[in-house]
């Protein structure tokens, strides 16, 4: 390995929506994080690894930044919070809006005690003028906090290579920490959960997605035949939940199996019969127990 090997731990933060997700995707080259239109869909910390020939970057991806409304918000925002001084580089990610709102401001405000490097990043300047961009940096250029901005549209990969160019630069002389092969820190197993909760939270509308949690109950190989058995619960906080889930005549948990069936097929690279399982645990979001025995701790 070079003398001069850079590698280090980045952290992703923002306000839930912003686009973490789809450009860590972006700079993955593979989809490797959840993306929904819906807000907090990112629930735990997720390390995904770039490797290149002179550096190494471990994204951290956080939960979305907000206002928490039950014990499961208070553990995203805490974890979220709790990477920005245990990291080489914070990148915090804005979207094309022409102000500054009161998330971006409060995430400000909590980057102001931070010592780590603060690159601002602009997403979606797909959808903005050059002025308007402009304009957009204009806003944040008197910010102290923040060492650099860097505009970047993930959805069109525009500026990436420079961000990741900016990124590189500015981690420590430091070891390889993972084999090169290795894009994401998360089991198997816990990947195939958020499959499947990706495809809830696409196809459900108004609260129920937020009051849904996934669990691999079972996932076993079947000798010779190159298919895996998986059996899935899906968890909702209400019974009136689990009859909108579940569909009418069952085509609503149908739709969601097949969507998620195929991208855990080509994640696992072999056949997959999935069975989901709807079940009830009633305000699950507010017990410590509950919210521990589903991972979150």
């Amino acid at each position: 390995m070079k003398n001069n090997y850079r590698s280090g731990f980045v952290a992703m933060i923002g306000r839930p929506n912003v686009g973490k997700s789809t450009l860590l995707n972006q700079i993955m080259k593979e989809k490797v994080v959840i993306i929904s239109n819906k807000p907090q869909t990112t629930r735990n910390i997720i390390r995904l690894i770039y490797t290149q020939p002179d550096y190494q970057i471990i994204f951290i991806d956080t939960p979305g930044i907000h206002k928490p409304k039950n014990r499961l918000g208070e553990y995203m925002v805490n974890a979220a919070k709790q990477t920005l001084n245990e990291v080489d580089v914070v990148v915090f990610l804005v979207d094309e809006s022409m102000n500054i709102g009161p998330g971006d401001q409060y995430i400000l405000e909590m980057l102001k005690d931070v010592k780590t490097p603060v690159l601002l990043v602009i997403n979606k300047i797909d959808l903005l003028t050059k002025e308007q961009l402009l304009e957009k940096i204009a806003l944040y250029k008197h910010i102290k906090s923040i060492d650099e901005i860097i505009p970047v549209s993930a959805r069109n990969h525009e500026n990436i290579e420079k961000l990741m160019e900016v990124i590189a630069n500015k981690l420590p002389i430091g070891p390889q920490y993972f084999p090169e092969d290795m894009i994401i820190d998360q089991p198997e197993k816990k990947i195939v959960e958020e499959l499947v909760r990706e495809k809830a939270l696409q196809l459900l509308q108004q609260e129920v997605p937020h009051g849904i949690a996934t669990e691999v109950i079972s996932m076993k190989e079947r000798k010779g035949r190159n298919l895996i058995d998986i059996d899935i619960n899906i968890y909702c906080e209400k019974n009136s939940h689990k009859g909108i889930i579940i569909g009418k005549q069952g085509k609503m948990l149908k739709e969601i199996g097949q969507r998620a069936r195929k991208d855990i097929e080509n994640l696992l690279g072999i056949k997959v019969n999935l069975q989901l399982w709807v079940k009830v645990k009633p305000d699950w979001r507010n017990k410590f127990r509950e919210l521990k025995d589903l991972g979150y701790q």
